[in-house]
């Protein structure tokens, strides 16, 4: 087996067995062999085994050297002395000879690794980036025993001084004037530490104007890497100690350095986490929609209409599928509007029987009917000052629909058995899952009250035209009922996403909540299925023939522009392009399979045959 004795700029020495067919080798910590140098690219070198040799290739930027010369890719040879940068490995092909013990000359990398450990312990305890940037520093000038350092990060062009302190660990004011300009920026070019032991009187800096107007003496700067590019410095000096630092100086602090880079990152990763947490917490209190929860554009629409509308005190439609949310809705118009502090009352139109209805809205006076011990007010009266929400409005029958129109006009209600009108001060807000404009064209839905009640629409979009907002919804509600169950459900399989994208939820979110909660309540395991959602190849609409596919896609295409003409088939015909005859069968067709016969059939007796296909044709 081969091996590679690695001995970093530091001087520490240890053997690597080359056991993987190829082995990285580079100053980043995900690398098979990680090289103590941080003007080293990240993966610098690949040695590969192709079964009988082994071959080293540069990575990137890297420069590499074999037995002194320069090359870009070599086959290594037994005792094949590589140079890396400024670390040194030699390649053996058999069993290396013992390693011999780390010289006295690595001390300071010792104590910088101590001091380390100590840095890392008292980073526990901070609490935000500057103190952790303080707490650095401190522990830098005590491994250097320098009077002074500075860690400066460059934000963009411009040195940005983050931290100055002294040995008393005391904050230095006027920073920025306090540093060489000269010297950062040779660290900042070259991305090599530098020590100079008498600024004032070296032939390399003397000409300075920075270097002599501060009467610089001991000077140690080393750069912070990220990913291969300068951070930032860490800088230190003394100036009334000449030649105060040397070689191990500066080796414990490159040391120290490539260690307190990765510290920096990760600790302005987190501070910019805790930014960015605190600005979302900020735009949540300022723009929180309760629970409603979607990103999707059509979402957005619906929130941008809610903010619109809130503040007003118009009637609003809101018009969608059975499950999409309109009572949410209707509740956050409210929670956003001038009568927040009065009641939001909710009424189902459809789900109170109509003998009941009247007396439920408007309330009854004692003895109005059997059973009517006592006079009792109706969701009207106790909505006043408040909202009342009318839910499946479309359902209401007709003859209370006009009583509904009398009340809204004249803002007063009469109770069942009484003469007297009552005064309401009230907001409405109604919802219907029909489609009203066509329920009014059946003769079952009042115009005068559909546009009493659509001073402003707000369309709810069915679950399968949201996209990504079912997953969303999905693991809000996870999130919510594994809260409530105690359960150890924490997220999906990626399987169960695809399934959730591709079923159409009949139910809407309702649908989708009941599902999730289910899953979530049953749930053995931290990542819920597919399965556990019952949701299964059955459960997916069948793939229609393309020819099938496209007639139903005609069809409905077709009703949409009669839809969009009020029913005109000539205009229709004319911007679709087709003979109006087309239009003609088309109604034909449908009216056949609504009335469950056969295109062209003869109409079965007492049937007049007056469909929409034959009616008179709009001006």
């Amino acid at each position: 087996m081969a091996f590679l004795r690695v001995r970093n700029p530091d001087g520490t020495q240890r053997d690597v067995a080359l056991q993987k067919r190829i082995t990285s080798l580079g100053r980043g910590p995900e690398n098979d062999v990680e090289v103590a140098d941080p003007a080293l690219p990240e993966t610098a070198l690949h040695i590969h085994f192709d079964g009988r040799d082994y071959n080293a290739a540069c990575h990137g930027s890297a420069v590499m050297t074999v037995n002194g010369r320069r090359k870009t890719a070599a086959r290594l040879a037994d005792g094949d002395r590589i140079g890396l940068g400024r670390a040194e490995i030699a390649f053996t092909a058999g069993e290396p000879p013992p390693l011999r013990l780390v010289t006295p000359a690595a001390d300071g990398r010792v104590e910088a690794m101590r001091s380390l450990v100590r840095f890392s312990e008292r980073l526990l305890a901070a609490s935000d980036l500057h103190r952790m940037l303080d707490e650095l520093l401190d522990a830098a000038l005590e491994v250097t025993h320098a009077d002074k350092g500075f860690l400066i990060l460059f934000d963009g062009g411009e040195i940005s001084v983050k931290a100055a302190r002294n040995l008393a660990r005391e904050n230095i004011e006027d920073a920025v004037g306090r540093v060489s300009d000269s010297i950062i920026q040779k660290v900042r070019d070259t991305r090599r530490p530098v020590v100079v032991a008498d600024a004032l009187h070296d032939a390399d800096w003397s000409s300075s104007s920075s270097v002599v107007n501060l009467k610089l003496c001991s000077v140690m700067c080393a750069p912070l890497m990220q990913k291969g590019d300068v951070l930032g410095v860490l800088y230190l000096g003394n100036d009334s100690v000449v030649s105060l630092f040397d070689g191990k100086d500066l080796e414990a602090l490159t040391v120290f350095t490539a260690q307190a880079s990765l510290l920096v990152q990760n600790a302005m990763f987190l501070e910019g986490l805790r930014r960015e947490n605190d600005a979302l917490k900020e735009a949540m209190a300022t723009r929180q929609y309760g629970e409603i929860v979607g990103t999707g554009p059509s979402m957005r629409e619906v929130l941008r209409r809610i903010e619109k509308v809130a503040g007003t005190d118009v009637s609003v439609l809101i018009s969608g599928e059975t499950g999409t949310g309109k009572e949410l809705v209707a509740r956050e118009i409210h929670r956003r509007s001038p009568r927040a502090g009065g009641p939001f009352v909710a009424v189902n139109c459809g789900a109170i029987p109509e003998s009941l209805l009247e007396s439920e809205l408007f309330g009854h006076a004692k003895g109005a009917f059997t059973g009517a011990v006592a006079s009792r007010p109706g969701k009207f009266q106790a909505a006043s000052g408040g909202t009342l929400f009318l839910d499946e409005v479309g359902d209401m029958p007709l003859s209370l629909q006009v009583k509904l129109l009398r009340a809204l006009q004249e803002r007063a209600v009469t109770k069942v058995g009484d003469t007297r009108p009552e005064p309401v001060d009230i907001r409405v807000l109604a919802a219907s899952n029909r489609v009203l404009e066509e329920e009014i064209a059946a003769g079952r839905f009042r115009e005068d009250l559909y546009y009493r009640l659509h001073v402003v629409s707000i369309q709810l979009p069915p679950l399968r035209e949201r996209g990504d907002d079912v997953v969303v919804l999905a693991r809000w509600f996870l999130q919510r009922h594994a809260r409530e169950f105690g359960s150890r459900a924490r997220g999906f399989v990626p399987g169960a996403l695809v399934a959730m994208r591709k079923y159409a939820w009949p139910g809407n979110i309702r649908e989708l909540e009941n599902r999730v909660k289910k899953a979530v309540l049953l749930a053995d395991r931290p990542l819920v299925a597919a399965e556990d959602l019952d949701l299964g190849p059955e459960s997916f609409a069948p793939v229609l023939p393309l020819a099938q596919a496209a007639e139903e896609f005609r069809k409905r295409y077709i009703n949409e522009v009669l839809e969009r003409n009020g029913g005109n088939r000539t205009k229709t015909a004319k911007e679709l392009g087709v003979d109006p005859r087309t239009v003609f069968r088309h109604l034909e067709r449908m009216e056949a399979e609504r009335r469950g016969r056969e295109p062209g059939a003869e109409p079965p007796p007492g049937d007049g045959g007056e469909g929409g296909a034959g009616g008179e044709e709009s001006p």
